[in-house]
């Protein structure tokens, strides 16, 4: 659930990328000896497991790797994909260099440094599957380039996500269109809005828009923090937090502990907002009866954090080759398009749809809009997700800080 980056960093580094073919270092992956291989062959896919119109995409994707390659696919779900590296982490002390518990990970940011700073990913492997010729590098460059780091192709894309707030039009009509003016609002409306206690992905992607809010050069954000200044930058951030927490659901004493339970409490009638990483949620929510279909998205002017979510493959994972084919599958247009779906779960597409045959295209050109969903003339404004080390610092200061 990262972001897009600093254009020219990130066309220099794609074009790197795409200019060093991995098979030019070694042989590339045999497929047709892959997929005989994997039939019969279990894959465990650890994703986050938070959403139900997730869980029922990864359901239908199960049922399809299972028609066409025999494979059966076990999601095993989590509250945090930190889980799942801390057991990586566990099984390459205790030696584990094959038969691991997890061949296929949802995976980004400030994960994805630590599995990497560990080496505890295959690859490369994301060129070698064969609907990665689909994806759109140049369109979209953060398909290749995670929260300012390099995949290097061990990481494959596989969709696409912008941080929206949600508000019901019913109770006000117009939502405050700025940070300013949803501060604003916040004091003049005490006990109406939250966010998602860290490390919530939610809520710490919450935190880091703070971060340009209160005045931090976005090509400082987009470099490893310096823990040594990091107070210091972070000092009007905690300020203005200080200063609205008061004013917040139960005087900012109390989070939610997932954004499940913030929409839950936008539901109820408790707060004016909800957030989101997937511009699709509040569709989602409306579909499956849990918001009233008043219920509408917004982006303040200054701009939300969009990024690209991954897939991985741990080193020693006991089925690498269903663990590819499940991977590339989750790349075909069928699976993205599905994936599109508002109805279905309304996640962004990392393909690029010139690239596709008509009857391809042709599954993205009839997917409905839902009103609920952000309007396509609606201007979005991108901001860089900051280097994984910052979220990480921010994480910790705001546990010391607010934490019980």
């Amino acid at each position: 659930m990262r972001a897009m980056h600093r254009r020219g960093f990130v066309l220099g580094a794609t074009a790197a990328l795409v200019a060093t073919p991995w098979q030019s270092c070694r042989a590339a992956l045999d497929f047709a000896a892959i997929r005989v291989r994997a039939r019969g062959s279990t894959v465990y896919f650890y994703a986050w497991g938070g959403s139900p119109e997730i869980n029922r995409y990864i359901a239908w994707v199960g049922e399809r790797v299972g028609e066409l390659y025999g494979i059966r696919l076990v999601q095993v779900k989590l509250a945090d994909t930190a889980e799942a590296v801390a057991i990586l982490i566990a099984e390459k002390a205790a030696g584990r260099e094959s038969g691991g518990s997890i061949d296929l990970l949802w995976i980004n940011g400030e994960n994805f440094a630590e599995a990497r700073r560990r080496d505890l990913l295959f690859g490369p492997f994301a060129q070698d599957l064969p609907n990665f010729r689909l994806v759109d590098v140049a369109g979209k460059p953060s398909t290749v380039i995670d929260s300012t780091l390099p995949t290097e192709g061990y990481e494959a894309p596989w969709g696409m996500a912008r941080f929206v707030f949600f508000w019901d039009s019913a109770a006000f009509p117009e939502p405050p269109l700025s940070f300013p003016a949803l501060f604003e609002r916040i004091r003049a409306r005490p006990g109406r809005f939250t966010y998602p206690a860290p490390p919530d992905f939610v809520g710490s992607t919450f935190l880091e828009h703070l971060l340009y809010v209160t005045g931090i050069p976005a090509h400082r954000l987009q470099r490893a923090v310096d823990a040594s200044s990091f107070e210091t930058w972070t000092a009007p951030l905690f300020a203005l937090l200080d200063d609205l927490h008061p004013h917040f659901w139960r005087r900012g004493r109390q989070f939610p502990l997932s954004q499940g339970q913030l929409h839950q409490l936008l539901a109820d009638g408790e707060l004016d907002f909800s957030m989101s990483f997937n511009p699709a949620e509040a569709a989602n929510l409306v579909l499956a009866g849990w918001m009233p279909a008043s219920v509408r998205t917004f982006v303040p002017a200054e701009g939300t954090i969009a990024n690209s979510h991954y897939l991985a493959i741990p080193w020693n994972a006991a089925n690498r080759d269903g663990a590819l084919l499940v991977a590339d599958f989750l790349l075909s247009p069928e699976a993205q398009a599905k994936k599109l779906d508002p109805a279905v779960w309304g996640d962004g597409t990392v393909l690029a749809l010139d690239r596709l045959a008509p009857e391809e295209r042709a599954r993205f050109d009839s997917l409905p809009r839902h009103p609920s969903m952000l309007p396509p003339d609606v201007p979005a404004r991108t901001l860089s997700e900051p280097h994984p080390s910052w979220k990480e610092r921010l994480e910790l200061g705001w546990k010391q800080r607010y934490g019980a």
